[in-house]
């Protein structure tokens, strides 16, 4: 009799959950921003009752039902905050409009920024979202628009775990283009970013690096920071091994250096398995981890 009750309450707690969800959900909806950025507090309420709800849903029943709806209400709780706060990356006055390669920095100062190009991507973001986690470390992401349309979870835990974002197109054009097309590129993506996790960013990264097809052009038009890397990892070689995506990282480190790593694109396991050996050499080099705000709000200071 006390086991259909637990069981009874874990599927009314559950349907509480996911009814809350499912409004929340239509708030965040575009057609339903009534042209507002900011969803109500209330919704952000409600989203934190569900939590709790769910959490005693879990304490009461047998979890080995498989409803475990703790991350998506965590997820969804993070756009909903990252909206209230109007988060954003915005680069440094001096580097809206500019193109980026390293930090310059004083040579005390052994800060080393971390990238990952071409995500959100199954698997192998979640598993550099668990290397970075275990290794305190916030990474800049740079998303491509299809992928995170396909991945709008993974990009929701990003966010939620710190890391900065930002704009890699939405289809990964290497070929010159017109204006509007450009544009496309990237409005199209920033608009998904912000409908998928909150965020404003102006950070811009043109894929493979092309500064001349039109892209940076428009962002830059666009008070852009065009961020390129000056240390690659070199992990988009099919030919090359987890070590030598780290020797290339640890030989070419330098106090304000910017890495180039993917995490989307393709099979990206052999930079799962480099990376945690990339990050001990570092660390061992006496580095510590920053994002690009981070680094370039460093440089700021140190011109000042």
């Amino acid at each position: 009799m006390f086991q259909r009750l637990r069981k009874k309450w874990r599927f009314v707690a559950i349907a509480l959950a996911a009814a809350t969800i499912s409004f929340i959900v239509g708030t965040l909806l575009p057609g339903n921003q009534q042209g507002s950025d900011k969803p109500a507090t209330a919704a952000v309420q409600n989203l934190k009752q569900s939590l709790t709800v769910n959490r005693l849903a879990k304490e009461v029943g047998d979890d080995r039902t498989g409803f475990n709806l703790d991350r998506t209400i965590e997820e969804l709780l993070t756009v909903l905050e990252s909206k209230e706060k109007n988060l954003t990356f915005v680069p440094p006055e001096q580097f809206q409009g500019k193109t980026v390669f390293e930090g310059t920095i004083k040579y005390s100062q052994k800060v080393i920024a971390l990238t990952v190009d071409d995500g959100p991507w199954p698997e192998t973001t979640e598993q550099m979202l668990d290397i970075f986690k275990q290794n305190d470390i916030k990474a800049t992401f740079f998303w491509i628009g299809k992928s995170l349309e396909a991945s709008p979870d993974i990009a929701r835990r990003v966010v939620a775990e710190g890391h900065a974002i930002g704009n890699h197109t939405w289809h990964h054009p290497y070929d010159p283009m017109d204006a509007a097309t450009a544009a496309s590129e990237i409005d199209r993506t920033a608009k998904l970013i912000y409908e998928t996790t909150g965020v404003k960013t102006t950070y811009f990264r043109p894929p493979g690096g092309v500064l001349t097809n039109g892209l940076a052009k428009y962002a830059k038009e666009q008070n852009y920071s065009v961020v390129m890397w000056s240390v690659t990892s070199a992990d988009t070689d099919p030919r090359a091994q987890p070590e030598a995506f780290v020797e290339n990282v640890l030989k070419n480190a330098k106090p304000g250096a910017i890495v180039l790593m993917h995490d989307g694109g393709g099979d990206r396991s052999r930079t799962i398995k480099a990376l945690p050996e990339m990050i001990a050499g570092l660390k061992q080099q006496g580095y510590r981890f920053v994002t690009i705000p981070e680094l370039l709000e460093m440089q700021g200071q140190s011109a000042a």
